[in-house]
C-alpha cells in the first residue's frame, strides 16, 4: 500500500516536532503539507522536509492530497478544524486540548458519533510512554489489589510569560486528568484546586504552583502538584498506591553518578526529551490504526471528559472550593 499522506496544521514547537517525526521515524507515512499563520516558519520547515505550504488550514484539511491530519494548532482553533476533519472524513490526531470548553468538546463527540465512525484521536501521549504503560499493565493485573490513590508531580523548567493560571489547568494539569481517568478506569466526579504562595519568578496574578485533588466515581482519589516554573528541569512522576503495594514511575532512567561530593543524574529541560519515545509510539500507532480504518488511543470522549474536568478545575481555582464535574451521560451520547 502507498504511504499515508499526512498534513500538519500548526508547526510551532509541537507541530514541527511531529513533522520531523513523520519524516524521520514513522513507517508508512509521508508528510505532504503544512499550514501555519507564520508563513516564514512554515515555509522553512516545508522546504527542509519536502512538503508544501497551504496558507488556509481548512484548505489543507479538505485537500484530496491529504489522507490524514495532525492538529498542533492552538486550542482555540481546534473546534472549527475538527469539524472540518469530520466533514471531509479525515482521520485526525489532535493535540490537547480537544477544544477550549466542555460544550464545544461535546459537540465534537456528538458530530463524530453521527458519522458512525471514529476519526479523532487525542494526543494524550503518556498512555504510550513505556513506564506509564507498564504501570497500567501492573495495576490492571490485580497483583497489588485495588488501586486506591494516585500521587502526581508535573514540573516544567519554565514556560512563556504569557502562560496564565488557567492555562496551568487546561494545558498542563490536563495530562494528569487523563492519566487518572485511564489508570483507574473511572470518571473524575469532583476536583479541588488550591494554590500556595506563588513563586516570585512569575508575573503578578499568576498562581504557580497549583495543587489539585481529583475524586473519582469508583471512590479512588488522585492528587497532583503542577509547577510550571520549577527552574531545575522537566520532571514528571507518578505513584500508584494499592492495597498490597505501590508502584512509582518517573524517577529517572539515565546514568546515576556519584562524584565530586555530589550524586544524581541528569534531568531533561524539555518535555520532548522525556516523552520522545511516547510521541514516537503514539504517531506510529496512529498511522497504523488509520490505515486499518480505526483509532488506537484516547478518543474524542476522552478529550471531552478531560475538558469537563479542567473547566471545573478552573472554577475551583477561582473559588478555592471543590467543584463537581458535569459530564454528559455517555450511554445516551454514544448509544
Amino acid at each position: 500500500m502507498s504511504d499515508l499522506r499526512v498534513g500538519i496544521v500548526g508547526v510551532g514547537v509541537m507541530g514541527a516536532d511531529h513533522a520531523e517525526r513523520v519524516v524521520r521515524k514513522t513507517a508508512g507515512a509521508r508528510l505532504v503539507a503544512v499550514s501555519d499563520p507564520d508563513w516564514a516558519r512554515a515555509e522553512s520547515l516545508a522546504s527542509r522536509l519536502d512538503a508544501r505550504v497551504v496558507a488556509d488550514p481548512l484548505e489543507l484539511i479538505a485537500s484530496d492530497e491529504v489522507d490524514a491530519v495532525i492538529l498542533a494548532s492552538p486550542g482555540f482553533a481546534h473546534a472549527e478544524q475538527l469539524f472540518a476533519c469530520l466533514e471531509h472524513g479525515k482521520p485526525v490526531l489532535c493535540e490537547k486540548p480537544l477544544t477550549m470548553d466542555a460544550a464545544s468538546a461535546l459537540q465534537v463527540v456528538e458530530r463524530e458519533h453521527k458519522l458512525g465512525r471514529q476519526l479523532i484521536q487525542v494526543g494524550f501521549m503518556r498512555r504510550f510512554d513505556p513506564e506509564y504503560a507498564a504501570m497500567k499493565q501492573l495495576l490492571d493485573s490485580g497483583e497489588l489489589g485495588r488501586t486506591l490513590l494516585l500521587h502526581n508531580v508535573h514540573r516544567n523548567q519554565s514556560v512563556p510569560t504569557t502562560f496564565r493560571s488557567e492555562m496551568i489547568v487546561r494545558d498542563s494539569m490536563v495530562h494528569e486528568v487523563d492519566v487518572a481517568r485511564w489508570l483507574f478506569g473511572s470518571e473524575i466526579t469532583r476536583i479541588t484546586v488550591r494554590t500556595p504562595q506563588p513563586t516570585s519568578l512569575v508575573a503578578d496574578g499568576v498562581l504557580d504552583p497549583q495543587l489539585a485533588l481529583f475524586e473519582l466515581a469508583n471512590g479512588a482519589m488522585a492528587d497532583v502538584e503542577v509547577f510550571v516554573n520549577f527552574q531545575v528541569g522537566y520532571e514528571v512522576r507518578c505513584e500508584a498506591v494499592a492495597e498490597r503495594g505501590s508502584a512509582t514511575i518517573g524517577l529517572g532512567s539515565g546514568v546515576f553518578t556519584r562524584a565530586g561530593g555530589q550524586w544524581g543524574g541528569a534531568m531533561p529541560a524539555d518535555f520532548r526529551v522525556r516523552f520522545e519515545q511516547a510521541y514516537d509510539v503514539e504517531v506510529q500507532r496512529w498511522v497504523d490504526a488509520t490505515v486499518r480504518g480505526e483509532i488506537d488511543g484516547p478518543s474524542a470522549w476522552d478529550g471531552y471528559a478531560a475538558a469537563a474536568v479542567c473547566e471545573a478545575g478552573i472554577e475551583s481555582l477561582s473559588s478555592g472550593r471543590p467543584v463537581d464535574v458535569t459530564l454528559a451521560d455517555r450511554s445516551k451520547v454514544l448509544g
